[in-house]
């Protein structure tokens, strides 16, 4: 169990709460960079007998006026067996049980938005009911995502079918709760998605901004805080690269010209921080 670790940004109060975490394979997550120089920032104390580290499913839930506003949903529930162990090892599917800490359950979550498709991100857009139907987890609220990452996650190729699973966004179609935006919507007051492409061609961030206040949300920007610090270090799993190193500077001016606080996914929980510079030398620094 994961306690949720809270924090403010003007109005808005900001929750971070965790699906759990998955396992991948380090050479990916650190994709061109020689393991002599990722090892030691990962430190080998966290690496398992077959390279591995752990990545946290950290999801976040934002309160504004009337709205509660869930971002990401982590792996859920519904994958199992051999597909889950060999796909996205690791101990996972606590979601509900953050909600429930915060005293929240499904109905009241008014909102949802997916940085983008893949299966650790909106595992938990839906759920199979006792009757084996699916159904949105979420009943009450509208599921935003971008266009271009729907169409996409729609018809999958040899290299995205392992991650865009239809089960995850189909049912939103049929139930009428979902809203396909283009670039950066608003979802509520001092919400909005951010363009972040690279990991995906429509990936986005979410930036919240309240009272001169900022955090951002980064998605799969950014796998493991070194690439906050380190654009260049790009994960494998990103499609286009060179986007996401352009991404990846743009959030790294952003942070540091804001003071933004970052809320990072796959970071160890929370994964919240800020960006540091100092000496020309950029550090996350954890919140």
């Amino acid at each position: 169990m994961y306690t949720p670790a809270r924090y403010a940004v003007g109005d808005m109060d900001i929750a971070v709460i965790c699906d759990g975490y998955i396992k991948l394979d380090a050479g990916a997550v650190m994709g061109l960079i020689p393991r002599v120089m990722w090892e030691p920032v990962i430190g080998r104390e966290n690496l398992d007998t077959e390279h591995r580290m752990k990545l946290s499913l950290n999801c976040m839930v934002v309160r504004s006026g009337p709205d509660i506003l869930l971002v990401d949903t982590g792996l859920g529930n519904k994958l199992q067996g051999a597909a889950r162990e060999r796909g996205f090892p690791g101990e996972n599917g606590l979601l509900m049980e953050g909600l429930e800490a915060l005293g929240l359950v499904p109905e009241d979550i008014t909102v949802v938005a997916n940085t983008h498709l893949h299966a650790d991100h909106c595992g938990w857009n839906t759920i199979r009911d006792a009757a084996g139907e699916l159904r949105p987890t979420f009943p009450n609220a509208r599921y935003f995502i971008q266009k271009g990452e729907f169409e996409v996650a729609s018809h999958p190729n040899e290299r995205t079918r392992g991650t865009y699973f239809a089960e995850n966004f189909q049912p939103l179609v049929n139930s009428g709760q979902l809203e396909l935006v283009e670039g950066e919507a608003e979802m509520i007051p001092g919400a909005r998605f951010w363009a972040t492409p690279g990991h995906t061609q429509d990936h986005a961030s979410i930036a919240l901004t309240s009272r001169g206040e900022t955090a951002l949300y980064t998605g799969d920007l950014v796998h493991h805080a070194v690439q906050v610090e380190r654009p260049a270090w790009i994960a494998a799993f990103d499609i286009l690269p060179l986007l996401s190193l352009e991404s990846k500077k743009k959030l790294a001016e952003r942070a540091l010209k804001e003071n933004a606080l970052l809320i990072c996914v796959h970071n160890p929980f929370p994964g919240v921080g800020r960006l540091t510079e100092s000496g020309g030398r950029r550090k996350f620094v954890d919140e």
